[in-house]
């Protein structure tokens, strides 16, 4: 199943890759929410050779009807991870792809084709970035951590939200290294994965932003949860806390605000 998975989204990278450099036309699913015709190719090449090799498996995906699909034995897609940055040229974009069966994880796949990043996982067997195997930081000091989040598409019109977005943000900065801000969930997850960042934590995530994340960074030795230190819901929970393990309840006592 790996080989197969890695070349059919290896293909779709190159079609993520001809877009990256292409002229986009953009439509706005929200005040903020874009979608392109390269999303929309993406997945549907990724949905028809999946259906074709993994018959055992239904399709969650982002630019699709989902309403009558139910979560079990699932892959779940994100055909462009960062779309924001994909359109207008930042380099920080990726396909998702995330396998679960009987809800449990199984598979994670996040694939950056414009950095030639592929990370892979499978439970119980590891992470990998091209081959090589990751882990997280060994910080366990939040002063001296670097953090990452990522504002919602909401707070443009949900002020709630955002009043939320900056509180945490006024309480959390003080108290790290620093904050950075890539706009793709997916590689917030991996590079806390490979000990890039020490944790992460953003607000109103969709199933096909972190499903393949998740998976790695849990393969790599992190930690995921909701903000109440319980399993982290993809389906339910507003916020995402990711760290490197050492930090989180640290992490979770800055958010808890």
């Amino acid at each position: 199943m790996k080989k197969k998975l890695i070349k059919i989204i290896k293909k779709a990278g190159k079609i993520l890759r001809k877009g990256f450099y292409s002229n986009k036309d953009v439509t706005f699913k929200a005040k903020k929410d874009l979608v392109t015709k390269y999303d929309i190719a993406v997945e549907e090449y990724l949905k028809k050779a999946f259906t074709k090799h993994f018959k055992d498996f239904n399709i969650i995906a982002e630019e699709s009807d989902n309403s009558k699909v139910e979560f079990g034995n699932s892959i779940i897609i994100d055909p462009i991870d960062g779309t924001t940055n994909f359109v207008n040229g930042v380099p920080h974009t990726a396909i998702s792809v995330g396998i679960y069966k009987d809800k449990k994880p199984y598979i994670g796949i996040v694939y950056n084709p414009i950095l030639d990043e592929l990370y892979f996982a499978k439970k119980g067997k590891g992470s990998y970035l091209n081959g090589n195997r990751i882990f997280v930081s060994l910080e366990n000091d939040l002063q001296k951590s670097l953090l990452a989040t990522g504002f919602p598409y909401s707070s443009s019109e949900n002020k709630e939200d955002l009043k939320d977005v900056i509180k945490k943000v006024e309480n959390i900065l003080p108290s790290c290294q620093d904050l950075r801000r890539l706009g793709s969930a997916s590689i917030d997850l991996c590079m806390v994965a490979r000990g890039v960042f020490d944790g992460y934590y953003e607000m109103n995530l969709k199933p096909w932003d972190v499903a393949a994340g998740i998976i790695i960074l849990s393969e790599a030795g992190g930690k995921i949860s909701n903000l109440s230190k319980e399993e982290f819901d993809m389906f339910n929970d507003k916020y995402l806390a990711a760290t490197n393990g050492k930090i989180h309840d640290e992490l979770l006592a800055k958010l808890d605000i």
